[in-house]
């Protein structure tokens, strides 16, 4: 045996892909570079022929130097059994502790198993089955003569019951970019008021019943900002520039000096938030800290005070973690040599002592998220007493950026010589980078997944519903080594049953609908494992085909939200116009010349134009709104249960939010909601705007005619 078919062997015993189907429906091979390399970030020696020889052969005895498995993720009502080894003839006792403090005795089965030497000792191996157990996070505890052991059993649905709810109605709704929905009171971005008022706005027309916004994941305690919410510092947190100030009930209580300079900053942005220039979220945030810094002084109410405390003690270490981080990269600023000298970790002796000194500032960002957390909590109120069964949908970020807190806090659960990206596909020829680390599929396990569940259970919290980018991750993630360019990466497998059923789980929990956007690159039973697991999948209608012919909306899945546009497109206005092809060109991304680029383009929307006609959907002189409003009764008559409208859409906007595959070439996630000639809107606007109803009204649900009859 070749020493690289020894490699890719061994590559394959952890989960990493040697090869791979593309878009193209080729097969893409891994170098022998790109295998070593992932097998060396996830702690696997295998430079020599030698090293993946011993690797190989010691690969069989690592389960047996477990007296249990590092976790258990079990579906309740199947049947599940798991091996616990001890010193060959050792009676052993095994019992699960569950998070409702009840202990469950364990039976054991009737298996022989033969023993095995390892490391120069006899290991025997006993079989137990789960129990039946009820929904949740318990503890697995086995003890014999000498030794004792325990590990996290989660027990989980087999399928989310929110989605068979889905399934008995369509249910429509609005998709923002909510730091780009500005109303008259806020400060340059959108905010949690705006988003209560978006939501109430939205369930007035023809009775919305959800809003899915942009992941409000923590950024950077202060400026300057990283644009895009799908690169994050903290998953587990949430960002204190979405927070209006105006409703944090303290700031009724400011000295009069500090009220004028809260008055004066409100005035100032109350003229800006007109203005159709880039978003200035820099100036957002200072000025908001500045007012925060005063509201925070403000005395609290016996009351008040204990919520907070309350909070802080449910938030334990980790928001007090967070916190610590943030008030160090307040003191570092871009410093970075000082991270890596005096606080590497959060258990460094330096890092230890700055706990102390900083305690004032460790208190004041975790003052931040209990008011995030109340003004989330508000909007998705307010959401459900304006009718929405669902409410605010919220999205989960992909991951989180290399040097933010939970990079600094999670510590090995996180690859710090990998980032997580996508293979080149028909939209983007070169593939992508995402800049992010990905999760150590080991590690994880061996902390139960609880980094993970935290992570879930923050875009939970206060969600009617959550979208997860790029679900395809939890099955398998595209690493990129450390260097390289995205199609020199390949995919590494993850526990899929484990990640998705603690997804469900929690989604459970919460009465929340889970939607994954399982777009790009998959393999064939992905779409059918998240429908059966109550997961709702995403359809774009540009994104749909038959073969080379547009996909009848008829044939679309039924558990899905389908809409007719992404944010990661432009919206539909300029897609028709083919602006995204001129823009990519622009920006050098296209790897075919322009006018091949944009015949092809012109085709692909000519062809979907063309079935609308048929339908008698479109007219031959339609202008844009009415061709707009075409395509949402085409997506309409699929059997969706959840069909989406893009506000941008919705207001005749034409500039992309976001444009794959750049940085700063592109105001990437910087553009505020604006018409068809460019002229902001507002939300203050949208209740008398045509356009915005119309487009609602073409996604409405036809009148039951019985009940005409009736009346």
């Amino acid at each position: 045996m070749t020493s690289t078919v020894k490699l890719r062997e061994l590559a394959e015993q952890f989960g990493i892909a040697t090869s791979y189907v593309g878009w193209d429906k080729q097969d893409h091979y891994a170098s022998d570079d790109t295998l070593r390399r992932v097998l060396a970030s996830l702690g696997v020696s295998a430079g020599t022929e030698a090293e993946i020889d011993a690797v190989l052969a010691d690969l069989p005895n690592e389960p047996w130097r477990r007296m249990l498995p590092p976790v258990l993720v079990v579906v309740q009502g199947e049947e599940r059994t798991f091996p616990v080894h001890v010193p060959h003839g050792t009676a052993v006792q095994v019992q699960v502790c569950t998070e409702d403090g009840d202990v469950v005795d364990v039976a054991q089965r009737d298996v022989w198993v033969d023993p095995r030497e390892v490391d120069g000792r006899l290991v025997g191996r006993a079989t137990f089955a789960v129990p039946d157990l009820p929904l949740g996070w318990h503890t697995l505890h086995a003890r014999s003569d000498d030794t004792e052991a325990e590990t996290t059993l989660v027990v989980t649905p087999a399928r989310l019951g929110t989605a068979d709810r889905l399934l008995e109605r369509r249910r429509r709704g609005l998709a923002a970019q909510l730091y780009s929905v500005r109303s008259k009171r806020s400060w340059g971005v959108g905010d949690f008021a705006d988003l209560a008022d978006l939501a109430a706005i939205t369930a007035s027309v023809d009775g919305g019943d959800f809003v899915l916004v942009n992941p409000v994941h923590a950024g950077e305690p202060e400026p300057p900002l990283e644009p895009s919410p799908y690169l994050p510092s903290s998953r587990r947190f949430v960002h204190p520039i979405y927070l209006r100030v105006e409703n944090i009930r303290e700031a009724a209580f400011l000295p009069r000096k500090h009220r004028k300079t809260l008055e004066a900053y409100a005035g100032k942005f109350a003229k800006s938030n007109r203005k159709d220039k880039r978003i200035d979220r820099d100036a957002a945030f200072r000025a908001k800290l500045d007012v925060l810094g005063h509201v925070f002084r403000v005395p609290r109410s016996p009351a008040r005070q204990a919520e907070f405390d309350a909070f802080r003690a449910a938030g334990g270490d980790a928001l007090t973690d967070f916190a610590l981080w943030c008030a160090l990269t307040e003191k570092f600023g871009d410093r970075s040599a000082r991270w890596e000298t005096l606080a590497a970790t959060p258990d460094a002796p330096y890092v230890a002592r700055q706990r102390t000194k900083l305690a004032e500032r460790i208190e004041f960002h975790c003052w931040l998220q209990w008011l995030c957390d109340e003004q989330l909590a508000e909007a998705q109120s307010a959401a459900r007493a304006a009718g929405m069964d669902v409410g605010i949908v919220h999205d989960l970020a992909v991951g989180v950026r290399p040097d933010g807190a939970d990079a600094w806090t999670l510590g090995d659960a996180l690859i710090r010589d990998m980032t997580v990206g996508a293979p080149p596909d028909d939209f983007n020829r070169q593939g992508q980078d995402w800049t992010q680390p990905p999760w150590h599929p080991v590690r994880l396990a061996e902390l139960g997944y609880r980094p993970y569940r935290d992570v879930v259970r923050t875009a939970l919290r206060h969600a009617g519903g959550l979208r997860v980018d790029h679900i395809l991750g939890l099955f398998r993630t595209w690493w990129i080594p450390e260097g390289c360019t995205p199609d020199q990466g390949t995919y590494v497998t993850y526990d899929h049953e484990a990640l998705i059923g603690i997804l469900a789980l929690e989604a459970h929990r919460a009465d929340a609908v889970l939607i994954g956007e399982d777009l790009g690159v998959f393999e064939s039973w992905v779409q059918e494992y998240l429908s059966r697991r109550g997961i709702a999948g995403t359809s774009i209608l540009w994104f749909e085909r038959d073969g080379d012919d547009p996909r009848p909306p008829e044939s679309y899945r039924e558990l899905c939200l389908t809409s007719v546009t992404t944010h990661d497109l432009p919206p539909t206005a300029g897609f028709l116009a083919g602006e995204h092809i001129t823009l990519r060109s622009e920006l050098g991304l296209l790897e075919r010349d322009l006018e091949t680029e944009a015949a092809d383009a012109a085709a692909e929307r000519g062809a979907v134009l063309a079935v609308l006609r048929e339908r008698g959907l479109l007219d031959e002189v339609a202008d844009e709104q009415r061709t707009v409003e075409a395509l949402h009764r085409f997506v309409a008559a699929s059997p969706s249960a959840l069909i989406g409208v893009s506000l941008a859409d919705a207001v005749g906007e034409r500039r992309s939010q976001n444009q794959p595959g750049t940085t700063d070439e592109y105001p990437n996630w910087r553009i505020p909601l604006a018409d068809e000639k460019g002229r902001t809107v507002l939300l203050d606007d949208l209740p008398g705007n045509e356009r915005f109803a119309a487009l609602l009204a073409a996604v409405a649900p036809a009148p039951d005619p019985s009940a005409a009859d009736e009346a």
